[in-house]
């Protein structure tokens, strides 16, 4: 059965960038340490990449983080979504308006302008025709940013909500949590590194 999984790594004071992110400065000042974990040796942060790569069926992402990852100091062959695995999953973006080119053309890209529950039903079918090719149960990741997540979870779209919980207080950015409803989470899995300690909760 496919889920709708949110993924995003945070400081402890509850923000997935530090100050001034943009373009240029995606994670904003000081927002590298967020991703450490991603990078490191550790077997147990390599497990917990490549068991998200895996699982993973189709990606959504707002259009902000479009712009980052497809900009000149974004994503490549060696630092990426699913870099090194065997496949990459459909990328799906949230957007208000259609980006004039695209430099990632080898990714599988779609992109939805009627808003974010939209484009998870968009990501759910390629998840589930992903599932069904490889015979393995394969999820919507929400992986960002920070505002698309913390609408999902505004709005309910939110099966599971995974938190890479840096060692770091960034002070401001951009915070994962925006109020509204609260939410029953139920803690499904702990892993703890030197780098990060790694969050699983079930959504309520």
């Amino acid at each position: 059965m496919t889920r709708i999984i949110a993924d995003i790594s945070v400081s402890l004071d509850g923000f997935v960038t530090g100050p001034d992110p943009g373009p240029d400065n995606g994670l904003g000042t000081g927002g590298e340490a967020l991703h450490t974990w991603a990078f490191s040796d550790d077997p147990d942060d390599r497990r917990v990449l490549r068991e998200a790569a895996a699982r993973s069926g189709a990606v959504v992402l707002g259009r902000r983080l479009f712009d980052v990852v497809d900009g000149p100091n974004g994503w490549d062959d060696t630092c990426g979504y699913g870099a090194g695995e065997v496949g990459k999953p459909a990328f799906v973006v949230v957007t208000s308006r259609l980006p004039e080119s695209v430099r990632l053309t080898d990714l599988d890209w779609t992109f939805v302008t009627t808003g974010l529950p939209d484009a998870v039903v968009v990501a759910r079918k390629r998840a589930e025709a992903a599932s069904s090719y490889s015979g393995n149960d394969l999820d919507v990741v929400l992986m960002g940013g920070g505002a698309t997540i913390g609408s999902a979870l505004e709005v309910g779209l939110v099966d599971a909500l995974t938190l890479h919980l840096a060692p770091v207080v960034l002070g401001a950015g951009t915070p994962l949590f925006i109020g509204g409803a609260p939410r029953t989470l139920v803690q499904r899995n702990v892993t703890s590194t030197s780098t990060a300690t790694h969050l699983t909760y079930d959504v309520l």
